[in-house]
């Protein structure tokens, strides 16, 4: 079957929604008149309403979509004269593919390319053609390998294929937006199942059209180039994620961000300096999972596709693509300053914020240590010394313990060297944020790897003998030798925070409606703790309602703001009932909190009550062994 035959078929699937549609109104309508007829006066009125209910949403659901008009892609725009070869590379594609070129080019911000119309009339009428490319993208690819993305993405306009393709895309809009004001009521049952089968039918014609467009591809730099385009499009995609994870969040959360020019600026160097890693990525076993919903298929499916198509001679350009936009650096660094929301952050170039950031990170991961130690050893706050005189006095166990870390016997790093104890890694943590407090380290940045701890000269800190030291009685004083040489008392250094923070920590679970202390809340399960939200007593909603508190504000915010639940303030957490849940969590300073998961009540995913029970039974067995018989 051809691209635009299925394309009709998706059309036509979406006009039969809208006759389903009328039938089941029809029906209700009928069935109301009957029920008039018969004398069921109180069944009549209740089918009247659910049918002008169901009316009334089909109307809004079309009336929105109608209304909805496709924003102008933000980003800078590119003019033929700020990117000359970009722009002629734009137009042999388009010529190649038999389709206009774009009436305008910006830069996009994230790894993106695509082509977009502001048509009319569904997409039946085409309008102003605008084409973005991701600056990592460009940053990533060759020449050869954009030219290769650009014909893909004006192949989809090929032979005004699009036209019915658009429509097909406006159609899942508009089946979205009615099943949405239809949620909950017998007609939007219905017609979900109706609804399904046209989401399948429009995903077959997605791939079909990606598969198209992936053989303009082939035609426009040749086989191998493009299908190193696509392998190439998903390692940049990777990087790009992992760059923003784990460089651009450093410190994000405690009020640091990168300057404009070292946003897109230290990407470039990540790639750089990874170049093994990528190149790792680049030949490993092409993804080959596909769902029937995917409206596009894998790419293992389509560079095997792309073998079955005939070569092209073609002269390589193995250039970076950067040379394709003059000014990049500058162009990007205006982008990164309308991506980012910066707010009132304080922006620091690269080899500061990841001194300060990892510095802030690691001294709220050994609070947690210290908060600890304070209340074994009986004390406000506690330091480093406080934390060494427990080890000291064999009590290292104990904090361990406490800490939730598994004191079972860990098998030894070397044959016939004693194994460390398991206190050594949390306390690798402690020593790192007492040297840098006390001034005798830094954090130095590392874009081949993590942050690196150096001393005073730059010389890396190898902290992990040192760790394994001070986790044994017999070890602390060498400890205190060792840092008192570094010019750092421990008795001088350690707790900065006197109560636990959700910096750092991630959702895991959601469960809505919860009673906790007989109280109706919604409960978000972190990695760290719980944060209870109060909510209202009706239980409709209760997962679209976590989803929107989640995009309203970043977790810490809601942590602070409302009540949070560290699992390092809980004494003993007790499981009553798996299910539906109920369990008491008593904290170390004598409150107990009461938990009740109710039926009726939501997940924010699937496993989430299965995830909250592994938390709270964690929280007895691991940390209250003694515990476990009783």
């Amino acid at each position: 079957m051809s691209t635009r035959l299925r394309a009709a078929v998706a059309v036509l699937t979406l006009a039969g929604f809208y006759v389903v549609a009328l039938l089941v109104l029809g029906g209700l309508a009928a069935l109301t008149v009957l029920a008039f007829r018969l004398g069921a006066g109180v069944l009549g009125g209740k089918l009247g309403f659910v049918t002008i209910a169901a009316m009334v949403g089909v109307v809004v659901a079309l009336w929105k979509v109608a209304r909805a008009r496709p924003g102008t892609p933000a980003g800078p725009v590119l003019l033929r004269a700020d990117a000359p070869e970009l722009w002629a590379l734009v137009d042999e594609v388009a010529e190649l593919t038999g389709t206009r070129p774009p009436d305008e080019i910006r830069l996009a911000p994230d790894v993106n390319a695509g082509v977009m119309e502001h048509a009319r009339l569904l997409g039946l009428v085409g309008g102003t053609r605008h084409m973005v490319i991701g600056v990592p993208l460009l940053q990533g690819l060759t020449v050869d390998q954009v030219r290769a993305v650009l014909a893909h993405e004006m192949g989809h306009y090929a032979h005004d294929d699009t036209r019915l393709s658009v429509v097909v895309h406006r159609g899942r809009a508009v089946i979205g937006q009615t099943l949405a004001q239809l949620s909950g009521s017998l007609p939007g049952w219905l017609l979900r199942q109706y609804g399904k089968l046209y989401l399948l039918v429009s995903a077959a014609t997605g791939r079909r059209q990606e598969l198209a467009a992936d053989a303009l591809m082939v035609a426009a730099v040749g086989r191998a180039t493009a299908q190193s385009a696509l392998r190439e499009s998903e390692v940049v995609d990777l990087a790009w994620r992992f760059y923003l994870g784990a460089y651009v969040d450093i410190g994000w959360d405690a009020g640091l961000a990168p300057t404009s020019e070292g946003f897109y600026g230290g990407f470039g160097r990540l790639l750089a300096a990874r170049s093994d890693e990528l190149a790792s990525l680049r030949t490993a076993p092409v993804d080959e999972a596909r769902s029937r919903w995917d409206s596009h298929p894998p790419t293992g499916a389509r560079v095997l596709a792309m073998e079955r198509l005939a070569d092209v001679p073609h002269a390589p350009d193995a250039r970076p693509a950067t040379v394709l936009v003059p000014h990049l650096d500058a162009l990007a660094a205006h982008l990164a300053d309308e991506y980012l929301a910066v707010e009132d952050r304080r922006r620091l170039p690269w080899d500061e914020l990841v001194a300060t950031g990892v510095a802030i990170e690691k001294q709220r991961a050994a609070d947690g240590v210290h908060r600890t130690a304070a209340r074994l050893a009986g004390v406000p706050r506690a330091t480093l010394g406080t934390v060494l005189d427990l080890v000291a006095q064999g009590r290292n166990d104990q904090l361990a313990r406490e800490l939730g870390v598994d004191t079972a016997e860990p098998e030894p790093v070397l044959p016939g060297q004693p194994a460390p104890h398991p206190l050594a890694d949390v306390l690798e943590t402690v020593l790192a944020a007492a040297l840098v407090a006390g001034g005798a380290a830094r954090w130095r940045l590392d874009w081949a790897g993590p942050a690196t701890l150096c001393d005073r000269e730059g010389d890396r800190i190898d902290l992990a003998a040192w760790a394994r030291l001070a986790a044994v009685p017999a070890g602390t004083e060498p400890v205190r030798a060792w840092l008192a040489g570094l010019g750092v008392d421990a008795h001088a250094v350690g707790q900065v925070h006197d109560t636990a923070t959700a910096h750092g920590a991630s959702v895991v679970a959601g469960l809505s409606n919860m009673t906790v202390g007989g109280a109706p809340h919604d409960v978000l399960v972190l990695d760290r703790g719980l944060v209870l939200l109060p909510c209202p007593k009706k239980t409709d909603g209760g997962k679209a309602r976590l989803i929107g508190v989640l995009q309203s504000q970043p977790v810490h915010v809601l942590a602070a703001v409302h009540r949070y639940v560290a699992y390092e303030d809980v004494r003993e957490a007790t499981v009553q009932r798996p299910f539906p849940l109920r369990a008491t969590v008593d904290l170390h300073d004598g409150t107990r909190l009461e938990l009740k998961e109710r039926l009726a009540g939501e997940y924010l995913t699937k496993d989430s009550q299965t995830v909250l029970l592994g938390h709270l039974s964690s929280l007895t067995a691991v940390r209250h062994p003694e515990a476990a018989g009783t």
